[in-house]
């Protein structure tokens, strides 16, 4: 398995090591910066004796290197600075997505499967979309894993359980209008709504919804890239793995939740062929509002960008 990671920043070096630690395939770090992209490829492959890599990590400016990559994952863009809007952040992540998805196009293998991390993601999802003309199946993006990650955290920090005997559900967009579904939350298996009390939940959606601003206050130069490189990780693993596995996603909805033609985080699950199948959860009056919202929030920001 063959696998290019466009962008190779924090979070693209930093889930490149965590494919290679894995031993998903053979990894392409792709960047325009010179020296970047080889600098970590050559401090990863150092690693390999201590580590166990079976696979070759290579680091170069040129898409070309990406020939015949089967899956392809798409970090490059630019943070939010201060003083930028949110339309800046947008039409400048476009472009570079957009350019990203040509040589992707030109030199990816010929059903390779893109997943995106870029933000505004589901926005650029709709971008990558109009410009690769893949099927859904083909096209996902990181998401509601990276939050629902952070709200299990936050639920097993408050229980004072390991956080992985959390299992949390967050569909909608990745940022503002993500729809946290308590309902649908177990630990252990128990409903959260038995554990904790509606007043204390509210406060640990609030948290999740703020985590990545968080994470930012404290950086000050930088954001999260630990945690979304994990969620990355975890959605290539079930890709090449073919676990059809469950997942939170951004996906492209023909009818499901009474959506159409629009990219919002929802379970999807993942194989071999890429997004195999959407789960269709029962949700409340309440959340499904909430997730069409999310949805129309994302309409209307595509709208604006004239996709």
């Amino acid at each position: 398995m063959k696998i290019a990671i466009i962008g190779a920043g924090k979070v693209g070096s930093t889930a490149a090591f965590l494919m290679a630690f894995k031993n998903l395939g053979d990894i392409i770090l792709v960047d325009l910066v010179e020296g970047l992209p080889q600098g970590h490829a050559l401090d990863l492959m150092e690693a390999s004796p201590l580590l166990g890599f079976e696979h070759s990590v290579l680091g170069c400016n040129d898409f070309r290197c990406m020939a015949g990559a089967e899956i392809a994952v798409i970090t490059a863009g630019v943070p939010r600075k201060p003083g930028m809007s949110r339309l800046d952040l947008l039409n400048t992540n476009k472009r570079i997505v957009e350019e990203v998805c040509r040589h992707i196009k030109k030199s990816a293998a010929k059903n390779c499967i893109v997943i995106v991390v870029t933000n505004p993601l589901d926005v650029l999802c709709m971008v990558a979309k109009k410009a690769l003309g893949f099927p859904r199946q083909r096209l996902i993006g990181m998401s509601g894993l990276l939050d629902s990650a952070r709200m299990s955290y936050f639920i097993g920090k408050e229980l004072g359980i390991p956080a992985k005997h959390v299992y949390s559900t967050v569909l909608g967009s990745h940022g503002d209008n993500m729809v946290p579904l308590t309902r649908h939350t177990r630990v252990g298996g128990k409903p959260v709504e038995k554990l904790l009390s509606k007043r204390k939940l509210a406060e640990i959606i609030e948290h999740t919804q703020q985590a990545g601003a968080e994470i930012v206050a404290h950086l000050k130069t930088g954001s999260a890239f630990f945690a979304p490189a994990a969620a990355i990780t975890e959605m290539v693993e079930a890709i090449v793995k073919n676990k059809k596995k469950t997942l939170p996603c951004s996906a492209y909805l023909e009818g499901e939740y009474g959506l159409h033609g629009v990219f919002v985080g929802v379970p999807c699950v993942l194989g071999k062929k890429g997004l195999e199948k959407i789960t269709e959860l029962k949700l409340s009056s309440e959340e499904l509002a909430l997730l069409r919202k999310s949805a129309e929030e994302t309409r209307k920001a595509v709208k604006e960008t004239g996709i």
